[in-house]
């Protein structure tokens, strides 16, 4: 990696890497009982308390005010060390990016400095029972009644719910108006009718819970409304895009956790009286693995700077995410083929790599709309 990051940015990837190294790794089963609603309160803390939350938001709102390729470190790094806490603790500041970019004053002090600062939780509401990458079908309306607004409806997949403080929820305000009806609105989650059903139980990433939640009658005041009325869709397609950069260094990072575990064990792990590793079919393995996490690493960064510079990142962002999130799963499998069945055990960390990482390829768009969004921002030229 010499030469491809700054100084600086070496230094923010060390300090994260060493936190991860100490905090992370020795806690890494200790969210992942199915059934049961956890979330690693205290490391989310730690992780605000050392700016690793967000270090690219501005520091008048409790960032760092670095650059958003640092940010991509810390996803990467986190998730290096275990992608159900990683991914869990930055889910927890998820939601918050749309405020900082369309919120006005208040919202900015009054919901994303608690959340950097780890006193607060924030989630986010979009998909629903029959609208998931269809975010115009979404059926939850939200009427403006005096003061306020009321919403009704039903959401599900709300990342973080169970235990966030409020959610960023899109709802229709012009219900006949399509993607141009489409507003986001903050809702504390004790608000009258908002109500957290039961999590969602899933084959791996139990440190961030997940839930339903129905809406009825749930008034929010006027000032809870993020941005200009009926322009949320719009809001939500600049917050995929930077998200997706997000989503795809979770996944780089996944890939280079699970190389990692894998290359070691062919060097520890011996048969017919030699290490694996000496085998040539193992290391043509290993070579595939390390090219795959590699050219992911160069798309996800290369991403990141085409969105720091102010370019349009939305064809690079659904490269970057569909072609990292599909590599990780190839190289966690990889990984497990090369403990044998040891991989298949929770003796070892890369099964729990496998599971945390597989929705890589189903949030924030799947691959299938990935590949739609790539080929619809083709143009003559490009290639």
């Amino acid at each position: 990696m010499t030469g491809i990051l700054s100084a600086e940015h070496e230094a923010v990837r060390s300090a994260v890497r060493e936190f991860a190294e100490d905090e992370v790794i020795p806690r890494s089963r200790d969210y992942d009982e199915p059934g049961v609603v956890s979330f690693p309160w205290e490391i989310f803390e730690q992780a605000a308390d050392l700016d690793f939350l967000a270090p690219h938001y501005p520091e008048e709102y409790g960032g760092s005010g670095m650059d958003f390729l640092s940010t991509i470190l810390v996803h990467e790094e986190l998730n290096r060390a275990d992608p159900g806490i990683g991914t869990a603790v930055l889910t927890g500041k998820f939601g918050t990016e749309m405020i900082l970019e369309h919120g006005d004053e208040w919202q900015k002090e009054e919901f994303v400095r608690p959340v950097l600062a780890g006193d607060a939780a924030c989630g986010t509401s979009i998909s629903e029972p029959d609208a998931g990458s269809d975010v115009a079908g979404m059926r939850t309306t939200a009427e403006k009644d005096g003061d306020g607004y009321v919403l009704n409806g039903s959401k599900t997949w709300a990342s973080t719910s169970p235990v966030a403080d409020f959610m960023l929820v899109m709802a229709k305000t012009t219900p006949d108006a399509g993607h141009g009806g489409i507003s986001a609105f903050i809702v504390p989650t004790e608000t009258d009718g908002f109500t957290i059903e039961k999590d969602i139980e899933k084959m791996g990433l139990r440190a961030s819970p997940t839930a339903e939640i129905s809406i009825s009658d749930a008034r929010v005041p006027a000032d809870h409304l993020v941005g200009t009325e009926d322009e949320g869709f719009y809001q939500l397609m600049d917050f995929f895009n930077e998200n997706r950069i997000m989503v795809a260094a979770n996944a780089l990072g996944a890939a280079a956790g699970a190389y990692r575990y894998a290359y070691e064990y062919a060097q520890e792990r011996e048969a017919f009286g030699q290490q694996i590793g000496e085998f040539q079919g193992l290391q043509w393995m290993l070579a595939d693995m390390a090219t795959k996490v590699e050219t992911a690493r160069s798309t996800v960064y290369r991403a990141a700077r085409q969105h720091m510079a102010g370019e349009d990142p939305r064809q690079l962002a659904s490269i970057a995410k569909y072609h990292t999130s599909e590599i990780c799963e190839d190289v966690c499998s990889d990984a497990i083929q090369i403990h044998g069945g040891y991989g298949y055990t929770k003796d070892f960390p890369v099964e729990k790599f496998y599971r945390d990482s597989r929705v890589q390829k189903i949030v924030e768009g799947t691959s299938q709309i990935q590949k739609n969004i790539i080929y619809d921002s083709i143009t003559p030229g490009d290639l």
